[in-house]
């Protein structure tokens, strides 16, 4: 009974993307803006030729791969770090309650500080080089998944922690049976927001600087725009679209159905 459902979702879903397609090509075909209409609105057939160029050929002889592979590396080791710290300090505040109060206030503050706006400070203290990106992602994720973590373990019901501290459970863990197992969605949640504000942190980082030594995807969609090859920057930012959408339904989707839902904590 669940399948109906689900392929009319999707059903909906692909309908909708055929009829923004759709709409793009009549736009496109119109020359809706003149003699600019080649250029804002280039051809469907024009950015799937653009998308495949992009890989094969790419741009002064280095193919899209080896962009997408260094932004996805930095990606990747930012996001790690940034986790693992989150859960460090996030369990230690349920530890210990002056750290709580120290650590909330850290998170209440970072958080609204976009992660573009310490690039100049960043830039001054440790220079142009690929670990200042690799910072970038970590502040991007480390204070949501840090404030859902929190938010999580304080809405952890009493008496689950009252039958852990029974059964002989402290500290640790108490932290790893109980709490972490008791606030999966807050976890689930923040790694989907910790997720998609760092794959856009490293964009836009790469589209401010980009680093020679590391070039990333970033960079590449400015190149373009730079040499006004406007079907490979849409085509470009196609690729972005879809690596999105896999991280979302092929990885993040599957982790909540596989825990939360199944588990009876959250209906999709």
């Amino acid at each position: 009974m669940q399948k109906k459902p689900a392929l009319r979702d999707l059903a909906e879903k692909l309908a909708f993307a055929a009829a923004v397609l759709a709409l793009w090509e009549i736009v496109a075909r119109a020359h809706v803006f003149g003699m600019r209409s080649e250029i804002i609105f280039p051809r469907l057939g024009t950015i799937a030729a653009a998308f495949v160029k992009n890989f094969v050929k790419g741009y002064a002889g280095v193919s899209l791969w080896t962009y997408l592979l260094n932004s996805m590396k930095l990606l990747l080791e930012g996001m790690g770090i940034g986790i693992l710290l989150a859960f460090v300090f996030s369990g230690l505040s349920m530890v210990s309650r002056s750290f709580h109060n120290i650590y909330s206030l850290i998170v209440a503050v970072a958080d609204l500080l976009p992660g573009v706006a310490l690039l100049p400070v960043v830039i001054i203290i440790f220079g142009v080089n690929p670990g200042v990106i690799v910072f970038l992602v970590v502040h991007s994720v480390i204070w949501p998944m840090s404030r859902n973590l929190i938010d999580g373990f304080r809405s952890v019901p009493k008496i689950y922690v009252e039958a852990g501290k029974n059964l002989g459970l402290t500290g640790t863990g108490l932290l790893r049976r109980v709490y972490f197992p008791a606030a999966m969605s807050y976890i689930v949640s923040g790694l989907k927001v910790g997720w998609a504000r760092a794959w856009r942190g490293l964009i836009s980082a790469e589209m401010i600087f980009g680093i020679a030594a590391a070039p990333g995807i970033g960079m590449y969609i400015n190149q373009m725009r730079t040499n006004m090859n406007n079907a490979e920057m849409y085509a470009t930012l196609v690729v972005i679209v879809i690596i999105g959408l896999f991280v979302q339904y092929g990885i993040l989707n599957p982790v909540e159905k596989n825990t939360v839902v199944k588990w009876g904590m959250r209906k999709l």
